[in-house]
């Protein structure tokens, strides 16, 4: 049996024994923080804590719904139930896979042309794009929102100021540069020549056999697809507004799941100062090397918190239990959902 063919036979079963390895590494890492977790359960308000569960399926409801409406601006229908579990799929993707949501882009792609043959990587892409462009913008209101709730409690301070403004400023240039360079064959081409040299370059350092493992023959045909499924949605502006919705609705339940763990613990805190400190963590967490960006996510949320005046010893227990509670709400079902994918849809048929 060739290299090449007990690969593609015995694929499966090594990216699932992979996977279940990182997920046990990610329970190995926050095991103290597991037992503290479970000591303080016994003192919280419990009715708190379980509003958690009906705020993420609202969170997942509201992705699914603009994963829908982006395909639909594009030419594609797809059913409500497929886009819940892909976007559950792709929570735990991006949260085991730490690649700043590399893993999640790329998985989503080959996720999508299994479940619609209509559906080309570029389309996937761009879809993913948006999405992320929509989640970005939709976050200016709730930060404009934080940092008036704050002002409003007299929490307002230089650091704080600093942190909304430049948050804003990097969403506001990230989301703009993508669109400057989505509206442009040749900026695309550009941009993803260049990445894909650099991919290359890298990928050839531990293959040197394998020079040119991201051809630029398939670069050059995602470039086509990329600027005229952008145009689509872009002449369709008017049916972005539904997508934005859906967008901002996924922000603010995950800004609430954060304040029912501080209703739980008893204490009703400024909202304004758990926007600003989900902002930082989130953004921390994407170059994390670590699975869920344990530590980074945890220290700088609850540092930023520190900042807006909620005291770290209240703050510690609330991000851990958290980002626990989280974890074991959503993560088995989005394995369940990976791992029936694996083996039900055939991604490993499915051709870049």
């Amino acid at each position: 049996m060739s290299e090449k063919t007990y690969v593609r036979q015995h694929w499966k079963a090594s990216l699932n024994i992979f996977t279940l390895t990182i997920l046990c590494i990610l329970i190995f890492f926050l095991r103290s923080e597991i037992a503290t977790t479970v000591r303080n359960l016994t003192h919280v308000h419990a009715w708190a804590l379980i509003l958690l569960i009906p705020l993420e399926a609202w969170n997942y409801d509201a992705q699914a719904r603009l994963y829908r409406s982006l395909f639909g601006l594009v030419g594609n229908k797809l059913s409500y139930g497929i886009m819940y579990g892909v976007a559950l799929e792709l929570n735990f993707v991006n949260n085991i896979f730490p690649s700043g949501g590399i893993s999640g882009i790329s998985y989503f792609g080959m996720r999508m042309r299994s479940t619609d043959n209509k559906i080309t990587g570029g389309k996937a892409t761009v879809v993913q794009t948006m999405k992320l462009m929509l989640t970005f913008l939709s976050f200016e209101l709730l930060l404009i929102l934080g940092l008036l709730f704050m002002a409003v409690g007299g929490r307002v301070n230089d650091v704080t100021i600093l942190v909304a403004t430049s948050i804003s400023t990097l969403l506001v240039i990230g989301t703009f540069a993508f669109m400057y360079i989505l509206a442009s064959t040749r900026r695309i081409n550009a941009t993803l020549a260049f990445a894909s040299k650099m991919l290359n370059w890298l990928i050839h350092l531990v293959r040197p056999k394998r020079p040119e493992t991201i051809r630029m023959d398939q670069v050059r045909r995602t470039v086509e697809e990329l600027h005229s499924n952008y145009n689509l949605i872009k002449d369709n502006y008017r049916g972005l507004k539904k997508p934005f919705l859906f967008a901002l609705i996924t922000n603010i339940t995950e800004v609430l799941a954060v304040y029912v763990i501080y209703i739980a613990f008893g204490h009703w805190v400024n909202i304004g100062a758990i926007i600003l400190a989900y902002a930082v963590a989130n953004f921390a967490g994407l170059v994390s090397v670590l699975p869920g960006g344990i530590g980074v996510y945890e220290a700088l949320m609850t540092a930023v918190l520190a900042a807006a005046g909620i005291p770290a010893s209240l703050s510690i227990p609330v991000v851990v239990m958290y980002r626990i509670l989280n974890t074991i709400i959503q993560l088995p079902p989005g394995y369940y959902f990976y791992h029936r994918t694996l083996h039900n849809k055939g991604l490993e048929d499915v051709r870049a």
